[in-house]
């Protein structure tokens, strides 16, 4: 059963309006019990369930702040959306092991979410930026 595009567009921006919350119990609550969480590159690689993801948004919630994003397009499947964003925010932690000394950030990001029956997120793989992230944040 295909879902309607706003249905899509109401799961993910409630998932990021959480994430701009710092909402991790928020964010979780968008997936699936047993959701495939995969951030490209992340060291501990793809995860099942939502006490898999838990970890990764823990430490992206210390590592960066002040988040918003910016959507530049979406693309629609029957279950599944492609959202191409810009994230803008602050780097006060480590985000991909980078030290952020607090500095501005801008990246962009590819979101490929695939839904359940139900609307939530049952798979969330995201593409980032990392070139973009290291030019930013220089580390010497």
């Amino acid at each position: 059963m295909a879902l309607a595009h706003s249905e899509m567009d109401r799961k993910i921006d409630e998932h990021f309006t959480y994430e701009a919350q710092d909402n991790v119990d928020g964010v979780l609550a968008t997936l699936t019990l047993d959701v495939e969480h995969d951030i490209v590159g992340w060291p501990g690689g793809p995860t099942l369930g939502r006490d898999g993801a838990k970890p990764f948004y823990e430490t992206l919630f210390s590592d960066l702040s002040d988040g918003r994003i910016e959507c530049l397009k979406r693309l629609y499947g029957d279950d599944f959306l492609v959202d191409e964003s810009i994230w803008r925010g602050r780097a006060p932690g480590r985000p991909f092991g980078l030290d952020g000394r607090g500095r501005p950030l801008e990246f962009r990001l590819l979101h490929v979410i695939e839904f359940a029956e139900t609307g939530d997120i049952k798979r969330e793989n995201v593409w980032i930026d990392l070139a973009a992230i290291i030019q930013q944040l220089p580390q010497v």
